[in-house]
């Protein structure tokens, strides 16, 4: 198992529309085939911080989840309303996998 880790550095006064913009994300993500562990938004501290965390059995699956996303309408919609409001300066993944036993 996977786990995408992505930081975003978002506009602080715009922490509304990220929080709408992750809640759009806990629907479609988990319909597309990825484990969403949940959206984090800035509460105190830094207010540009956010991040997005789920798991993918591996990077074939993570492809075919991408795919899916993309042709599902509310993940259209959702990537439109991130590019439309202009709330998201900056998006990188990371990939860890957990350490057992």
């Amino acid at each position: 198992m996977l786990t995408c880790i992505i930081r975003y550095e978002i506009e602080p006064t715009q922490r509304a529309d990220f929080v709408t913009y992750a809640q759009t994300w806990n629907t479609a993500i988990p319909r597309c085939g990825a484990t969403l562990t949940g959206y984090f938004a800035p509460h105190e501290g830094a207010s540009t911080v956010a991040y997005g965390i789920y798991d993918i059995p591996d990077l074939a699956a993570y492809e075919t989840y991408r795919t899916k996303l993309a042709a599902d309408p509310l993940g259209r919609e959702n990537y439109a309303f991130a590019q439309e409001r202009r709330f998201i300066r900056r998006e990188d993944r990371l990939w860890l996998r957990r350490v057992e036993g």
